[in-house]
């Protein structure tokens, strides 16, 4: 592991996404000051309309300081980052664990945390994060992983994280659970995870911290009290910008995003019908005129449905934080995304405000495009919170 003598600390960005991780990094700030220690210098993403959001972000195109890979990981050389690098992070590809897929062992986006051992050994930085989906931990990749750390190319580090985290246990108003690794060169004193800032039952009352000094969850009603009540738009502005070498729909901002949908007349009788916290449960046994034809609000499949989850066309609860939000949130009929009270689907800008991402955070791509983007990036107050976990490591063993 080579020293540097710099106050900056770089990271490499691996399955980057639309850059919630590298936000989350640097919305981070010491306690001492308000600008952020971690600057990305590179950062590699396959799919280029998330790329293209990413480089709009923090691209050197746009003026920031990351030099952005728009292509599968495997042609990536790292070779020139060698020494220079004190973080990487990265998701790799999570659909072939995810309970929502098919969980099939040989999908073979399984098999792309390789690549990103493949970067560590050849980077060698002080520290690396993985973050997947909690299943992550249950699957034959995590115990291959564990060999690598054995015998392998993980083998000069420790993997001293190994948790399940809820990035509403750190103040972000979503329950999502995703699986954390982080490892720290052998040449480092061991990490441990950051210690949970919020709690779901606070035992002093809904305000005040708890006995562990913890605040209780933030729930989604600041979000849906500033949003406006009607979207602005059914479709995105009409514009377009070249980025990474490609001419792509964009750019937006986070604020712009509030756009609707086409509801059916069936759609919105059945929203109407949902109560405050309800579900498709509420909808079994009544109708809606439609055409002068008495039409069932409910469906065979949903009324034979009596186990599992309950989330389908259900509404998000005001005093709860959000469920997680996926690449469909602005489905109902894919779980439980309809406005607390409004007669209507979450729009991508609550979705991507319950992530976390600020007003003005850029975007680039179609309506689906950016909510996959949105649905699959790593909440930002939890990768603030990781960010300071390892700032705080860094600069207490003199690593910075």
């Amino acid at each position: 592991m080579t020293a540097r003598t710099t106050a900056a600390i770089n990271v490499v960005d691996l399955f980057a996404g639309c850059g919630g991780f590298s936000q989350g990094f640097h919305s981070y700030a010491p306690e001492s000051g308000n600008i952020s220690p971690f600057r990305t210098v590179a950062a590699v993403e396959f799919d280029k309309a998330a790329a293209a959001t990413y480089a709009a972000n923090f691209g050197e195109e746009f003026g920031g300081a990351c030099e952005v890979f728009a292509d599968d990981i495997k042609g990536w050389d790292p070779a020139p980052h060698k020494g220079k690098v004190d973080v990487i992070l990265g998701g790799p590809p999570c659909q072939g664990f995810s309970g929502l897929g098919e969980e099939n062992p040989f999908d073979p986006r399984n098999k792309l945390w390789r690549e990103y051992v493949r970067v560590v050994a050849a980077i060698e930085p002080k520290i690396f994060v993985i973050e997947n989906v909690d299943r992550f931990f249950s699957s034959s990749e995590y115990r291959a992983l564990l060999a690598s750390n054995k015998n392998g190319l993980l083998r000069r580090y420790n993997l001293t994280v190994q948790s399940v985290l809820n990035a509403a246990d750190f103040g972000v108003p979503q329950a999502r659970k995703r699986a954390i690794v982080i490892a720290t060169h052998k040449d480092l004193p061991a990490l441990t995870a950051p210690c949970p800032t919020h709690a779901k039952e606070p035992t002093n009352g809904p305000t005040l911290f708890d006995t562990s000094g913890r605040l209780p969850w933030v729930t989604v009603e600041g979000i849906f009290a500033n949003s406006p009540a009607v979207p602005t738009t059914n479709s995105l502005p009409s514009r377009e910008v070249k980025v990474l070498g490609q001419v792509v729909p964009g750019v937006y901002q986070t604020s712009e995003l509030h756009i609707g949908r086409n509801p059916t007349p069936l759609s919105l009788a059945r929203y109407a019908a949902i109560p405050p916290g309800g579900n498709r449960k509420d909808l079994r046994g009544k109708t809606t005129v439609i055409d002068g034809k008495a039409v069932p609000l409910s469906t065979e499949s949903w009324d034979r449905h009596n186990t599992g989850t309950g989330d389908v066309m259900g509404r998000l609860r005001i005093n709860a934080p959000s469920v997680t939000i996926r690449t469909e949130f602005f489905k109902p009929e894919k779980g439980r995304y309809l406005h607390p009270f409004l007669n209507r689907p979450i729009t991508h800008y609550e979705a991507a405000l319950i992530q976390g991402f600020p007003e003005d955070y850029k975007w680039c791509g179609t309506k689906l495009q950016i909510a996959r983007q949105i649905g699959n990036a790593v909440p930002i107050g939890l990768a603030a919170q990781l960010a300071k976990q390892i700032h705080r490591h860094l600069e207490t063993n003199n690593a910075l």
